[in-house]
């Protein structure tokens, strides 16, 4: 599959060591307090976590989206309850890492009567529920049991937002792990080599490393750079083309995020001024973070950057078509989401890619990302920027 080149490369990556630990039972606990907490300040007498980050992240259950409602039901005192369907109990079971009685249901029945009836029996009228469920399940939820629903984003966003130091430290080496990653790809280019191919020793690079694999994976060459999330189809490297790679990792639910953008050759002039324009706004942005900024003054300051040198403004091209950045941790996109509008202040814990590109329209595009955390001292960055367009 792999040429010598590639060969070589991944067999000098090895794992770090010691690994960093996984979340542990005593931290989910405080999860489930802190959402109670949080319900109850809500005016909601129970929480209801659909499938995805958000069930993972509660109860260390990895269950994906489907047809049939696999639920943790959370009310504000007493045992969680764990819906899901009568034959998946043996898996949700597995599965679990917290004290929840389970209540299965069969392929004929409905399971959200049983929500229903879980509230009725505990003398609750009013539930909380996840913005991820999907609407025609929340629909379906409230003509059955006829109970008063309230959004709850305000509970989830408040819990996954602000990250804990073992989130941090899973972050962190998350981060480590795609940054050599990263800084292996120069290694294998050559003319002719395709977008899959490079794509491909991502994958396997990410593996090598101790990760489960990509969490997503976008490469550019060329002209191709020039769009933010890439074009369809192979492109294959010539001399001197821009080169974007765009990717991250899982480790222990958790995602990685970086951008690189560099040469295969020798850039022209613009392309060396665009990207030092990129460089600059990525740094202002780092400059503006800390304890009580509003998020959107974050890419208000990337974005005064390039009007100074005569892009943008707004999102006018040449310029920063999309918002600066946006936070991750078990999703790649969460909050918070550093764009125009959103006030929320920034806090410890917080947070977000910093990835202010710079897109000059159907010729090429320049994106640096790296990811900022928030602590008590100010902003910090989970890997060290790029610093040239020739180095990774």
């Amino acid at each position: 599959m792999f040429d010598s080149r590639m060969t070589a490369v991944l067999e000098k990556l090895t794992p770090a060591t010691p690994a960093v630990p996984a979340i542990g039972t005593r931290e989910i606990e405080a999860r489930l307090e802190k959402a109670r907490a949080l319900t109850r300040d809500l005016g909601a007498d129970a929480l209801l976590i659909g499938p995805g980050a958000s069930l993972a992240y509660f109860s260390r259950l990895v269950w994906g989206l489907s047809e049939r409602l696999t639920a943790l039901f959370l009310p504000v005192t007493g045992k969680p309850l764990l819906i899901c369907p009568y034959f998946e109990q043996g898996t949700v079971n597995a599965g679990l890492k917290i004290e929840a009685e389970l209540r299965p249901w069969h392929e004929e029945e409905c399971p959200f009567a049983l929500i229903g009836s879980a509230m009725r029996d505990l003398g609750l009228s009013k539930l909380a529920v996840d913005p991820a469920l999907p609407f025609a399940m929340a629909h379906r939820l409230g003509h059955a049991t006829g109970l008063s629903l309230e959004e709850a984003s305000p509970v989830i966003k408040a819990c996954r937002s602000r990250k804990s130091p073992a989130e941090i430290a899973i972050l962190a080496e998350a981060m480590a792990m795609t940054l050599r990653v990263e800084k292996a790809v120069p290694q294998i280019l050559h003319e002719g080599i395709s977008t899959s191919d490079v794509a491909a020793f991502i994958e396997a690079a990410h593996k090598k490393l101790g990760s489960p694999g990509s969490s997503f994976v976008i490469v550019q060459f060329g002209r191709g750079t020039a769009f933010p999330h890439g074009l369809p189809g192979v492109q294959h490297l010539k001399e001197n083309d821009l080169v974007l790679v765009d990717t991250g990792c899982w480790l222990h639910g958790y995602t990685s995020d970086l951008t690189r953008t560099y040469c295969f050759g020798k850039p022209t002039d613009e392309e060396r001024r665009i990207w030092d324009i990129e460089k600059e706004a990525q740094a202002a942005a780092f400059a503006k973070a800390g304890i009580g900024v509003p998020c959107e003054e974050v890419d208000a300051a990337a974005r005064a950057v390039l009007v100074r040198y005569g892009l943008g403004p707004d999102y006018r091209l040449p310029g920063l078509p999309h918002r600066t950045g946006h936070g991750l941790g078990m999703d790649v996109h969460e909050d918070p989401y550093i764009v125009r509008g959103n006030k929320t202040p920034l806090d410890v814990g917080m947070c977000f890619s910093d990835e202010p590109m710079i897109v000059v329209p159907d010729r090429f595009g320049i994106r640096l990302e790296d990811d900022i955390y928030i602590t008590e001292s100010g902003p910090k960055f989970f890997t060290e920027p790029q610093s040239d367009i020739l180095t990774v």
